[in-house]
């Protein structure tokens, strides 16, 4: 199983968890919470109606009185009130009084009057001096028909002569009781929702940075360029700069061992050509002959400052990831400078060079390895192309790609050596002089060129060889 969907599933299962037992634990809280604020409110009803009663209830003129009737229109009121978007048109409170022997005295529903009330908690514990409140069911089979009563005591001189009571049936507060848990379940279910989603964001976001950082590392190992990735702080970032010094460490080691292992084999050929040469000239022999094996010496010696030095520029390319400036270049201008740099040589050759390129075309990249490539491309072009022949040079756009080439007159190149053109250190003889060359000119282009993410081909064409490479821009 992936790592993100992983770290979603514990998260997923975390916050469902909790928000499930936060979110039920709050809505068992509800009905509770509602009834007690209700039940706070009745006992300063019942309280404010027990002074009102006072003066009927000790001279026993309560029935003579106008609070029957006040009561009777108080049932039938219509408050037509808007609470919080719920309608209100009715009134829900019964009020009941009795005598100090628990005798219901005033009923404003009219239903119990001259019924013994002593035996319910509400009368029983005021009239015993303590706070008395009672639920009962108005229907026993239906749990929703309860109502609470608050009972306030009637008192005279510290006395207690009476009981005022005060009920309201819990079914009118059902409608905010469910709205309020309606709206507590959409918000914590949009909140579960929101904090999932934000789970599975940060679960794609780490995937991804691991994904990237994955890649990297399975694109070093098979020893292709990559950018390592770039993260904003934090532990992701310290685990990309340590994949990168563990690269650069494992990658410096091997590569300075391959190196001296090629360079070692390399300069056995021209060491012992100069050995051999410098051992002969000890000896007597005619001027011409030590002329001879002194251009030998110089020779092998230049190629020897020749390899050293393409080598020294390929290990400079081929140990960079990504390039380290990107301006754009002019082609036009960088081709003509490559040419001015190898004018003498083809003049001496009677070259005739045809120039392709339109002054506006351009490319995106490292202008220093551009030019030492096409460098490169031009040296060995010379190498092959006879005495007068033609070197041409061209580019074209195709979308967002750019597609350089380089013809030169020559022989084709044999079949066997195409696909290997581009290894390191292998070269065909040049037709001059029969010899060859270090074989790091092509190997070093096409370095530069996987480094500005393009692709380099060598075939055979009409009348001689093109080499053409193509790069995005």
């Amino acid at each position: 199983m992936p790592l993100g969907l992983r770290i979603f599933l514990v998260y997923f299962l975390f916050v469902g968890l909790t928000g499930y037992f936060v979110l039920s634990t709050v809505m068992k809280e509800i009905r509770p919470g509602v009834r007690q604020s209700t039940e706070e409110t009745l006992v300063d009803t019942a309280n404010l109606l027990a002074e009102i009663l006072h003066d009927d209830v000790k001279s026993g003129t309560l029935g003579q009185s106008r609070l029957p009737e006040v009561l009777k229109a108080y049932g039938k009121r219509k408050p037509a009130a808007n609470i919080w978007g719920l309608p209100k048109n009715q009134v829900n409170h019964r009020i009941y009084v009795t005598d100090a022997k628990g005798i219901v005295l005033l009923d404003s529903a009219g239903l119990a009057l001259g019924q013994d009330y002593s035996r319910w908690n509400d009368v029983y514990l005021t009239l015993r001096g303590e706070y008395g409140a009672r639920s009962t069911r108005s229907d026993p089979d239906d749990p929703n028909s309860s109502v609470m009563h608050v009972g306030a005591p009637i008192t005279d001189q510290g006395e207690i002569i009476g009981v005022v009571t005060v009920a309201k049936p819990n079914s009118s507060l059902q409608p905010y009781v469910d709205r309020t848990e309606h709206r507590l379940i959409l918000w914590g279910a949009g909140l579960i929702a929101l904090g999932l989603l934000f789970g599975a964001l940060l679960s794609w976001w780490l995937s991804a940075a691991l994904r990237r950082l994955t890649a990297y590392a399975q694109a070093v190992s098979e020893g292709q360029r990559a950018e390592l990735p770039h993260y904003r702080g934090g532990e992701m970032e310290q685990l990309a700069s340590a994949v990168e010094h563990m690269r650069t460490q494992l990658e410096g080691k091997a590569y300075v061992e391959r190196y001296v292992h090629t360079l070692t084999h390399e300069l056995k050929s021209p060491l012992a050509a100069i050995r051999g040469a410098a051992e002969l000239l000890h000896g007597e022999m005619p001027d011409a002959q030590r002329e001879r094996f002194v251009g030998n010496i110089e020779n092998e010696s230049a190629r020897m400052q020749q390899l050293i030095e393409r080598l020294l520029n390929l290990a400079l390319v081929e140990q960079r990831q990504v390039l380290e400036e990107q301006v754009e270049v002019p082609l036009a201008a960088l081709v003509e400078e490559v040419l001015q740099a190898q004018a003498a040589r083809i003049e001496g050759a009677g070259l005739q060079i045809e120039r392709g390129i339109c002054a506006d075309v351009s490319v995106f990249g490292e202008r220093f390895l551009l030019r030492q490539a096409i460098g490169n491309l031009l040296d060995n072009a010379l190498d092959f192309t006879p005495a007068g022949g033609v070197i041409r040079f061209s580019a074209e756009r195709d979308g967002q790609r750019l597609r350089f080439s380089l013809f030169n007159q020559a022989e084709a190149i044999p079949d066997y050596a195409l696909p290997r053109l581009s290894e390191r250190f292998y070269s065909l003889p040049r037709p001059h002089s029969g010899r060859k060359s270090t074989g790091l000119g092509l190997n070093f282009v096409e370095e530069v060129v996987k480094l500005h993410g393009g692709e380099l081909l060598i075939g055979n064409v009409e009348g001689g060889v093109e080499v053409r490479i193509i790069l995005c821009s």
